[in-house]
């Protein structure tokens, strides 16, 4: 195995909130990283998945102005951690290395799961799990032979325990209590129509919406705020924390001694949902080491990039989690 090159590499991370990207040098840390440029734009989705057109317009100026700000520096890898790249990324990997080459000269490309970013961000290459959780919420773990992952099936079919799931239980027990039924919280229903207005209107204003998960994630730290004093929603924390810990113990490594990590935005809500999720965690994964996220998934995006420049990539290849393309 050759030293680490030179030149640098290329980082992106392609979520719902647009394209960020950086420039590592290779022969530097991730952290040794350019301050990112963001698009502030989602890539759309349309009938044959990812655009990769779309992600490509965005991606080239924001590339090259990382690349005049350096010098001109060569790009030596790129790492694309895009959002959907599992189940809707075909026409990425199909078309976005040889435009990556034509375009920018990239002969290295590796396109990534945006759950392979959280948790190379998070643990970089080392065996165990990690809980991805936001709006949704996917778990990812590898021994580094092969890839395992739970749920992320989305809002209607699973991302239990994710904050859709949190802001419609919580909504469902205020509903109860709007209607007399068994389960049902005076004060999520007082904060329900604090935020929504009556409830009897909530169908209305959900329902139509295309953005229904986060407008359901929305109500999750109205949740939260109400545990200490509700054991409704104390329950609902609960439950969440056991569904996590549940998906994190079915893609954990048995043997060794793998660790485990939380990443994604759901933390923010603090030790409502901590606490009970660290006690699942040690009676689920007793043999495992919590331990706190390193970095985000763009930091995972450097990781692989630079891992991929220098000729040092050990995560395992999967052809819809981690799809790597050479010369």
């Amino acid at each position: 195995m050759r030293g680490p090159a030179r030149g640098a590499a290329l980082a992106v991370d392609s979520g719902g909130s647009g394209l960020r990207a950086v420039l590592v040098p290779c022969g530097g840390p991730p952290s040794a990283a350019t301050a990112p440029l963001t698009s502030g734009e989602p890539v759309r989705i349309g009938p044959r998945g990812i655009d990769a057109g779309h992600l490509l317009e965005q991606l080239l100026p924001m590339a090259r102005q990382l690349l005049s700000n350096a010098g001109g520096a060569e790009v030596r890898a790129v790492a694309i951690g895009a959002a959907g790249l599992a189940s809707l990324g075909d026409g990425l990997r199909a078309g976005l290395p040889a435009a990556l080459a034509r375009e920018l000269g990239i002969r290295r490309v590796a396109l990534v799961a945006d759950a392979v970013t959280a948790y190379t961000g998070a643990l970089g290459a080392r065996p165990g799990a990690v809980i991805a959780a936001g709006t949704g919420l996917i778990a990812l773990g590898t021994d580094l032979r092969r890839w395992r992952r739970a749920d992320g099936w989305g809002h209607l079919l699973g991302d239990c325990g994710s904050g859709a799931w949190i802001g419609r239980a919580g909504l469902e027990a205020a509903l109860r209590a709007h209607d007399g039924r068994p389960g049902g919280s005076a004060a999520l229903l007082a904060r329900a129509e604090a935020v929504f207005g009556p409830v009897t209107g909530l169908p209305g204003k959900l329902y139509p919406r295309t953005d229904r998960p986060a407008v359901l994630a929305s109500f999750a730290p109205e949740v939260a705020a109400c545990t200490a004093d509700d054991p409704v929603a104390a329950l609902i924390l609960a439950a969440a924390a056991r569904h996590m810990a549940e998906s994190a113990a079915a893609v954990c490594p048995a043997s060794g001694e793998p660790r485990v990590a939380l990443t994604g935005g759901l933390f923010r809500l603090g030790d409502p949902l901590l606490v009970p999720l660290r006690e699942e965690l040690v009676r689920l994964l007793p043999q495992a080491h919590q331990v706190p996220a390193e970095g985000d998934p763009l930091h995972g995006a450097a990781r692989i990039a630079l891992a991929l420049a220098n000729d040092t990539l050990e995560l395992p290849y999967d052809e819809q989690l981690l799809h790597v393309a050479t010369e």
